[in-house]
């Protein structure tokens, strides 16, 4: 079984990179152009959105929980097929087809399912330690919150409140400010490393490999890529799981947002987290006084 994934993922990583070729060779997607017409959220039209009821099934992914409740994929979180997942990500988000097929590939695996042939609840691939992990922005660690499809409000609110970055631009927030916020990688990374640090110290079941790290990472590297860390979309995105309307992906490639160009992002971001880490550990001296150390109190002065 290892050798055809061996090949698949040689393939996907082959294709890959040709996409991110093609980005640089062809001109971007106008803006207001970014969803395709013909598919949910083409010009910033977003289908209804309904919260989720007591029965649906919800995941610890806001990207997939927020297009169960605007409908673009089954309202009750239930039988998705992978191939539904892919098209709707790549519709949506304007990932890199590469990257839409990769990641339900391995989404499957983990839950030991056929990529071709099965079904999934939302609720399913919150696994923990799947994709799942602690140390998380937007949830509680499954050991105090085993339901990992409701957001940790307090968690969210302090991450947005972080946000140091200006955005004098602001073409594509729905907030109509001339100087939007925006949250940067250093905001993220401070974050990171303090969620990181007060669950190993309130979790006594805390773990987190080198893997799920760096997929904490991929998270946040996401609200910056695909939300161009905006504030005030991210607030409902993260809070209420909801597209704003008028809203589109910030990243505006022919092909979409690659693997290639998303670690880009990704591993800057890890690298910071780890740096920042170092600093906390530095200046709390009790780790029970990490719940009190303001994530944007951590600044390069104290390493």
């Amino acid at each position: 079984m290892a050798i055809p994934k061996i090949f698949s993922d040689i393939f996907v990583f082959a294709w890959d990179f040709l996409l991110t070729l093609t980005n640089i060779v062809t001109p971007s997607i106008k803006a207001g152009h970014v969803v395709p017409e013909g598919h949910a959220g083409a010009g910033g039209k977003w289908p209804e959105y309904v919260p989720p009821g007591e029965d649906d099934s919800r995941s610890a992914c806001p990207m997939l929980n927020a297009l169960a409740n605007h409908g673009i994929l089954p309202h009750d979180g239930k039988n998705i097929s992978f191939k539904a997942m892919n098209e709707t990500i790549r519709s949506t988000y304007n990932f890199a087809p590469s990257f839409c097929y990769f990641v339900p590939n391995y989404i499957a695996g983990i839950l030991k399912k056929d990529y071709s042939k099965d079904t999934f609840d939302l609720a399913e691939i919150s696994l923990h330690n799947g994709i799942e992990h602690d140390a998380s922005l937007t949830r509680e660690d499954t050991f105090h919150q085993p339901d990992q499809g409701k957001p940790h409000v307090p968690f969210i609110e302090e991450l947005l409140q972080s946000a140091s970055g200006k955005d004098s631009k602001n073409k594509n927030s729905t907030e109509d400010a001339s100087h939007a916020v925006l949250l940067t990688s250093e905001d993220l990374a401070r974050y990171s490393a303090k969620r990181r640090t007060e669950a190993k110290v309130h979790n006594p079941d805390f773990s987190l490999s080198a893997f799920h790290k760096a997929f904490g990472s991929s998270n946040s590297a996401t609200l910056l890529r695909i939300f161009g860390g905006r504030v005030s979309d991210l607030r409902p995105f993260l809070i209420e799981e909801r597209i704003p309307e008028g809203w589109e992906p910030s990243v505006r490639s022919r092909v979409g947002l690659t693997m290639a160009v998303f670690n880009l992002t990704v591993l800057p971001l890890e690298t910071a987290t780890e740096r920042f880490m170092k600093v906390i550990a530095k200046d709390v001296q009790k780790p029970t006084e990490v719940a009190n150390y303001g994530a944007t109190g951590i600044t390069e002065a104290n390493t």
